[in-house]
C-alpha cells in the first residue's frame, strides 16, 4: 500500500501502452503528436498543480508515496500527468478508429457544447469564490471555446470518447480519493471546491479531466493537421 499511487499510475499505463503496438490500432504512429500535446498540457496543469499544493487547496497522503518528490509534487504525481491522459487518448484515438460510427452529428455535438458550457457558466456564478472550482471550471471553458472556434468538428469524436473515457477514470480517481481506502491518496480542502462528492471524487474532477483531456487533443490535433498540410506541399 505504500507505493499505491505508483501502482494505480503503472496499471493504468500498462495496457495502453502494449496495445498501441496492436497491428489494428498503431496508437505508436501519434507519439509524434500526442507527446507534444501532454508536455504543452504539463506547462499548464504542473504550475497549477503546484501552487494549489503550496496553499493547501489538495494535498498528498505519504503513506501512499514512494517518498520522491520535485517541485513539492510526489514522483506519483508528474507520473500522472503522463499516464493518465496517455490511456485516455489511447482510448479516444482507438475508438475513432475502430469504432468511427461512434460520433455525433454536427448539431448533437454543438447541443452537447451549449449545454455544457452554459452549465459550467451557472456553477462558476456559483462557485467563483472556490479556488478549485473556479480555474478548473474556467479552464475547461476556455479549451472548450478555442476548440469550438478552431476545431469544432472534433467535439463530434471527443464527447463520445470522453463520456466512455469517464468509466475508469471514475474507477482510477475513486481510489485516488479514498474509495475503499482508510484514507486518501490526494485529499481535497472542500472550502475550495463545491463540496459536492461522485462517491469520494469532488464534481470538479471531472471538469478538470475534460480540460485536461481536451487541451492535449487539441495540440496534437491541430500538430496533425500542420504534418498534414506540409506532406502535400512536398
Amino acid at each position: 500500500m505504500s507505493q499505491l499511487y505508483l501502482w494505480l499510475n503503472l496499471g493504468s499505463l500498462a495496457v495502453p501502452f502494449l496495445f498501441s503496438f496492436h497491428p489494428k490500432i498503431q496508437f505508436y504512429k501519434h507519439w509524434s503528436t500526442v507527446f507534444p500535446g501532454i508536455l504543452v498540457m504539463m506547462l499548464i496543469f504542473i504550475p497549477w498543480d503546484i501552487y494549489f499544493t503550496q496553499h493547501g487547496f489538495w494535498g498528498f497522503n505519504p503513506d501512499y508515496l514512494t517518498g520522491i518528490s520535485l517541485w513539492g509534487l510526489p514522483l506519483e504525481e508528474w507520473l500522472f500527468f503522463v499516464c493518465i491522459p496517455y490511456a485516455c487518448l489511447f482510448t479516444h484515438y482507438t475508438i475513432a478508429r475502430l469504432k468511427p460510427q461512434w460520433s455525433l452529428s454536427q448539431i448533437n455535438a454543438q447541443r452537447v457544447f451549449l449545454i455544457l458550457s452554459s452549465l459550467l457558466v451557472i456553477s462558476l456564478w456559483y462557485g467563483y469564490t472556490n479556488w478549485y472550482t473556479a480555474t478548473s471550471f474556467s479552464f475547461a471553458l476556455l479549451v472548450l471555446g478555442l476548440t469550438n472556434n478552431y476545431n469544432a468538428d472534433l467535439f463530434r469524436t471527443f464527447f463520445v470518447s470522453f463520456a466512455i473515457i469517464s468509466v475508469p477514470f471514475f474507477m482510477v480517481n475513486g481510489v485516488l480519493t479514498g474509495s475503499g481506502l482508510p484514507e486518501p491518496v490526494v485529499w481535497y480542502n472542500n472550502s475550495e471546491n463545491f463540496g459536492l462528492r461522485l462517491g469520494t471524487i469532488p464534481v470538479e474532477d471531472t471538469i478538470y479531466n475534460l480540460g485536461m483531456l481536451l487541451t492535449i487533443v487539441l495540440v496534437s490535433n491541430w500538430l496533425e493537421q500542420r504534418r498534414k498540410k506540409s506532406a502535400k506541399h512536398v
